[in-house]
This record gives C-alpha cells, sequence and structure tokens, in this order.
C-alpha cells in the first residue's frame, strides 16, 4: 500500500513540501487563512480600499473552503455553486455600496457558503474512525469558518434592519470587525463584547450561534477526544 506522504522514510523539501502540505491538508491551510484575515481587519477595514481588501480575502478563503471540501463527505459542485456567485455580489456590493439587495444578497450567500463548509468539515471528522492531524485542523478549520458564517450572517441581518446591533461605536451600522468579535463571544460562550443584539432577528440569530457553540464543543470535541483515546489504546 502507498505510504502518505507524511509517512515516508524521506519527507518531501521546499516547495514540494509546502505542495504536499496544501494537498494532503487544506484543512490547516484555511485555518491559517482566517486567523490571518481576523489579524488584517483592524488595519484594511478603516481605509478607503478596506472593502476592496476585505473581497479579495473572501476570495482566498473561499477558494480554499472549496479545495477543503473536496477531502470531505460534501459536495464539490455545491460548494462551487454557492462560493463564487458569493464571491462575485461581494464584489459588486464593494464597486455598488448603495445597493442594499446586492449588499445583502452578497453576505447571505458568504454565510451559506461558510456554513456548508463547516457542515463538510464536520462531516469528514464524524466520517472517520481513526484520528489524524488533518482531523485535528478540520476541527479547527470549522470553528472559524462558524465563525465568519455567523458575522456573515449579522452583516445581512443589519444591511435590511439597520439598528439590530447595538454598540459603543454608534451608529445604526456595526462594522465586519465588531459583528466578528461579537461571533467570537458567542460561539466560544465568553460573552465578552459591547455589542448586543437589539432587534427580533439580530436576537434569533444571536441565541442560534450561542446554541451552535455549545453543540460544537459537546458533539465535535468529544468526538475528536473519544477518538484519540480510542487510538492511544490500540
Amino acid at each position: 500500500m502507498t505510504k502518505a506522504w507524511y509517512e515516508l522514510d524521506s519527507r518531501p523539501t521546499g516547495i514540494n513540501y509546502w505542495a504536499a502540505v496544501v494537498r494532503k491538508q487544506p484543512s490547516a491551510i484555511l485555518v491559517a487563512i482566517q486567523l490571518l484575515a481576523i489579524v488584517l481587519l483592524p488595519w484594511v477595514e478603516a481605509e478607503s480600499w478596506g472593502r476592496a481588501a476585505i473581497a479579495g480575502i473572501s476570495l482566498i478563503a473561499v477558494t480554499f473552503g472549496i479545495w477543503t471540501v473536496r477531502s470531505t463527505p460534501a459536495l464539490t459542485w455545491l460548494a462551487l455553486l454557492i462560493g463564487f456567485p458569493a464571491f462575485l455580489l461581494e464584489v459588486w456590493s464593494v464597486v455598488d455600496v448603495d445597493n442594499i439587495w446586492v449588499n445583502f444578497a452578497a453576505h447571505l450567500l458568504l454565510s451559506v457558503f461558510y456554513f456548508y463548509i463547516a457542515y463538510g468539515l464536520i462531516a469528514y471528522v464524524f466520517a472517520d474512525t481513526w484520528v489524524t492531524k488533518d482531523e485535528f485542523f478540520a476541527v479547527a478549520a470549522a470553528f472559524t469558518v462558524l465563525l465568519f458564517a455567523f458575522a456573515y450572517l449579522y452583516v445581512a441581518v443589519q444591511t435590511l434592519s439597520p439598528d439590530s446591533f447595538a454598540g459603543g461605536s454608534g451608529g445604526d451600522r456595526r462594522s465586519f470587525l465588531e459583528l466578528l468579535y461579537f461571533s467570537g463571544a458567542n460561539l466560544t460562550s465568553v460573552g465578552l463584547s459591547d455589542v448586543i443584539p437589539v432587534k427580533p432577528h439580530a436576537r434569533a440569530a444571536t441565541m442560534i450561534e450561542q446554541l451552535t457553540g455549545v453543540l460544537y464543543v459537546a458533539m465535535v470535541i468529544s468526538r475528536l477526544v473519544a477518538l484519540t483515546v480510542m487510538r492511544s489504546r490500540s
């Protein structure tokens, strides 16, 4: 039987090594892209070209998200069908900032795309009976993907209904970074955020994310721990 690249007696080096990482562990690259986006957001969002930069980051994330799905039980063609139209609408929303419906559709479709990627990653973890390094990255990737999925959902909600979220910065709309921070506070259940859901749809979405965060730990993390224990005993 052919060995996996990380089991070879002589590992690939240089470009061949990183090409193997991207090919065999796309979940790790997806995690890195999501974390890089969080680090860059405070700088790019405040600039005049910030939305264009965020759209570019979205394209990279969408591309690797689709690449990641190829290793999961999810359907690659469905990820393509959702992902690239979502990115095109995001670009359109950058060009036509005042078009409410385009902005709403772009962020809602991005949210649906990220939810589908998270589903694929979680299904991948549950489908396997032997924990590997890639499962650990898949669990981390699914969590960061859910973080962005709910943030885009919140942006879509406030696009149609301004003042859905109240916050310390004032105004009737929260920035994407504020909503991403709020999403992180909900998903991790720490509750440390100055953003507050005010209107009914915002509160409903917030409750769903809070339940998702609790269930993620209860189901996905416990599954990973169980697989790890099984591996150590065998």
